[in-house]
């Protein structure tokens, strides 16, 4: 019997493919411009600082900071009902970029702006995993 994920689940695009296939082996994988050297997330065709096309896919540490996070209390989407209240998280990564996300691990009480965060692994479907950060 297979039970169907009732959130919303990323899609593959001609840009995320090497960024999705690493999370499925559990690597957070960045784009990094062949031109300038700086990391680009998402990922894009060109480099949103000096518009190179050249770039290579590089694995990241999976480590970085709280930037800024919000905690939701309305239902929005119904495959999140059992989730609320969750937060949705901004995380700086050590390498620069900022994604978003969600900090699971601790309770949303405990969420503070600077605290170190770990990439955790989220296996939504065999196909589809999902990023989140736990503290570090």
């Amino acid at each position: 019997m297979t039970v169907e994920y009732p959130k919303p689940l990323p899609q593959l695009t001609d840009d995320n493919g090497p960024y999705l296939e690493g999370l499925r082996e559990r690597e957070l994988r960045l784009q990094r411009c062949g031109a300038c050297g700086r990391y680009r997330y998402p990922p894009a065709r060109f480099c949103p600082h000096c518009l190179s096309e050249e770039a290579s896919w590089e694995v990241a540490s999976g480590r970085g900071t709280l930037y800024s996070f919000i905690v939701v209390h309305q239902l929005y989407h119904p495959g999140f009902r059992d989730d609320i209240p969750y937060n949705v998280a901004i995380v700086e990564l050590d390498e620069g970029p900022r994604i978003t996300s969600n900090v699971v691990g601790c309770e949303n009480r405990d969420l503070k702006i600077g605290m170190r965060l770990v990439a955790e692994y989220f296996d939504a479907t065999p196909e589809a995993t999902i990023l989140k950060f736990r503290p570090a």
